[in-house]
């Protein structure tokens, strides 16, 4: 599978569909050109596979919540003769496998706090994926949904700016902590 390829999609729709089992056809029916399955397992991946294939799809698989595939080389050489075009994994190890059989990756990351940020610096570098993805994708919809259960909710990790504090306030937030000394003054 080529990166232009699937630039290529992405930028016609760059809304990818992610997807459980019970929702893969609604993904298949949708514009969406990409589909992220999360829950594939060893005997529905092929026919996942051909499925969306036959509707003219890309299928990316996420590896590290298959069931009944290993997390190891030969799950990622399994899922390439099953003619999947990528995999999605948190771990460096599956990254460089799959790449090494041609397929294109996505290396899931979660951004928790500014350590975090760090680590994930450093595993980009080992293991170079065609693409990250970084989760949470929206904080603020996350400060929402709790900011009325009756415990105050406090904004921590990866805030830096005036701004960022302003938006966590601004969705619900009680407090904002923060290690940036610079906002310990506003």
């Amino acid at each position: 599978m080529q990166m232009d390829f699937v630039m290529q999609c992405l930028e016609c729709n760059p809304i990818i569909a992610a997807v459980q089992r019970d929702s893969l056809q609604e993904a298949i029916d949708s514009p969406a050109q990409i589909i992220f399955h999360l829950s594939a397992d060893l005997m529905s991946v092929a026919d996942i596979v051909d499925a969306v294939h036959r509707a003219g799809k890309l299928i990316f698989i996420h590896l590290d919540l298959a069931e009944g595939l290993g997390k190891d080389r030969t799950a990622v050489r399994y899922l390439s003769k099953c003619g999947v075009d990528g995999i999605i994994s948190t771990k460096a190890q599956l990254i460089r496998y799959a790449k090494e059989c041609g397929l294109v990756t996505v290396q899931r990351f979660f951004a928790l706090d500014s350590k975090g940020m760090d680590s994930i610096e450093d595993m980009l570098r080992s293991s170079s994926p065609h693409f990250m993805e970084i989760m949470p994708g929206v904080i603020g919809k996350a400060i929402r949904r709790f900011e009325n259960c009756g415990i105050p909710v406090i904004a921590g990790g990866l805030i830096e700016t005036k701004s960022e504090v302003t938006e966590a306030l601004s969705c619900g937030a009680t407090a904002v902590s923060t290690g940036k000394t610079n906002l310990w003054m506003l």
